[in-house]
């Protein structure tokens, strides 16, 4: 029986240790100027640009807002916090704390999780009040917007695991990536409309899985199987976790 009980404290630990490293990034973070431009306002202007003069309807472009905002407020936490704290040197006192780094790792990406989950909740609520738009599927919407928050959380940390104390050098290299995704992953490009040379790469992102469970919630029709986007997703979490780890490790070895 000791071991067992042994087992659950130490997750428990893990899990606590997990819970305090996100408090104190939303207590200190979530309402810095950079994070609340890159996080909110800059999907919004994207959006924007994009959508003013195509003649399409609220339900067409309410979920993709809600996708592309997700996908930028989830990983803009970590990015911005972890460099600096490497600068003011707490982040290496947190890693040599007496937790895992499964606990940072899933601590960091906590908080962009919740950060984006506040974020989405905003275009969600501006296509019900003011556009009238129906939600006539909420099982997908609630599990598109949930993993793909915490999927996308989890590669803002992966990139911040990165040895720099600047955000700019992170913010740099995952806008290389964050950019590309909106276009090959049905937010503005239905996923059958794009060429077939560009299909294969559409399987490799995220952000189709979570789009694509997004607008099944407006829609009732999704272009992959439901379960598909969801094990998708769950997928891309499990690595960009691992992945996470192994950096943090190599590099504060």
């Amino acid at each position: 029986m000791t071991e067992p009980a042994g087992k659950h404290g130490q997750l428990y630990a893990e899990l606590f240790a997990a819970w305090a490293i996100a408090k104190k990034d939303i207590r200190i973070y979530y309402l810095k100027p950079n994070i609340i431009v890159s996080g909110a306002m800059f999907p919004l202007f994207m959006f924007l640009a994009f959508a003013v003069g195509r003649p399409a309807e609220p339900a067409v472009m309410i979920p993709g807002l809600v996708a592309i905002t997700i996908l930028f407020s989830a990983s803009s936490i970590e990015p911005v916090s972890i460099p600096i704290e490497r600068r003011v040197r707490t982040f290496d006192r947190l890693v040599s704390a007496p937790v895992s780094l499964h606990a940072v790792v899933l601590g960091e990406s906590l908080s962009g999780f919740l950060y984006s989950i506040g974020i989405a909740l905003v275009p969600l609520a501006a296509g019900l009040v003011i556009f009238r738009t129906p939600i006539i599927s909420v099982f997908p919407l609630v599990f598109g917007i949930l993993l793909t928050a915490f999927c996308f959380a989890t590669m803002g940390t992966l990139f911040a695991a990165y040895p720099t104390e600047s955000p700019g050098d992170i913010m740099s290299m995952l806008n290389m990536v964050r950019l590309p995704l909106i276009f090959i992953s049905g937010v503005f490009i239905p996923v059958e409309s794009v060429p077939a040379v560009g299909q294969a790469v559409v399987w490799l992102s995220p952000l189709t899985y979570g789009n694509d469970l997004i607008q099944a919630s407006y829609h009732g029709h999704t272009h992959f199987n439901p379960l598909i986007d969801m094990a998708m997703l769950c997928i891309f979490i499990l690595i960009f976790q691992v992945a996470a780890n192994r950096l943090y490790k190599k590099f504060n070895e």
